[in-house]
């Protein structure tokens, strides 16, 4: 039988950290509490979780902050944020600092537990996936690194790394803009369009050095890779 997976679970207020400790140990998972970022990071190098479920305010340290660590030695393990505030900026930054999805209080735990399976699933995906051509770059999914002809490659964020595969799989086809919201973002809110606008802004900007290649906005449709 397979060890259960870890996650690391960051929320200062008790009594919903222990109903979601209990709800996710009723899953098999295995779940490690803090109630503080500064409990919780050391946790993290003690422990080696599979994936984090990070409230954003919390004490001594933020949950925003704590990511930004996190993201600065690992940046493949799954991040999902739980957060009261529901400020457009405030989820993009989240999505920005390596955060792979978002969830607002209050939330379901069936809804949770649902959105910790697909990123897992994904993670998996991740890493069986072979190295992609498009153009003149070369994109290494499971490292998440693009890299044009011989020069140096460019580290994504694990957003960015899946949005730029379902692309290239779906090239010169549209790319429907609520499936890919769902599968990416968990549900096709404007907050999550608005942060699906930005991650294509980036890579068009990481892809520009290939005047081939263009992620074209289609409207009321979605966008298509063209190349």
């Amino acid at each position: 039988m397979p060890d259960p997976i870890k996650i690391l679970l960051a929320e200062d207020e008790a009594s919903l950290g222990m109903i979601i400790k209990e709800s996710l140990e009723t899953r098999d998972f295995e779940v490690l509490l803090c109630n503080n970022g500064v409990e919780a990071l050391k946790t993290y190098q003690n422990e080696s979780p599979e994936l984090l479920v990070l409230d954003v305010m919390m004490p001594k340290k933020d949950g925003f902050t704590l990511a930004k660590e996190i993201r600065a030695i690992d940046d493949a393990i799954p991040i999902i944020f739980l957060t009261a505030k529901s400020q457009t900026q405030d989820v993009v930054e989240g999505f920005t600092i390596g955060g792979n999805d978002y969830l607002k209080k209050p939330f379901s735990m069936e809804e949770l537990i649902v959105r910790i399976h697909n990123l897992l699933n994904s993670t998996q995906l991740q890493k069986k996936t072979e190295i992609l051509h498009i153009g003149n770059y070369t994109f290494d999914f499971p490292k998440q690194k693009l890299r044009f002809n011989d020069e140096e490659s460019i580290q994504l964020t694990h957003r960015e790394a899946h949005l730029l595969f379902h692309l290239i799989k779906n090239k010169n086809e549209v790319l429907d803009r609520s499936v890919i919201l769902n599968k990416l973002w968990g549900n096709d809110d404007f907050f999550s369009a608005r942060s699906m606008d930005v991650f294509i802004s980036k890579l068009r900007k990481k892809l520009k050095q290939d005047n081939t290649i263009e992620i074209l906005n289609v409207r009321g449709f979605g966008y298509k890779l063209v190349c």
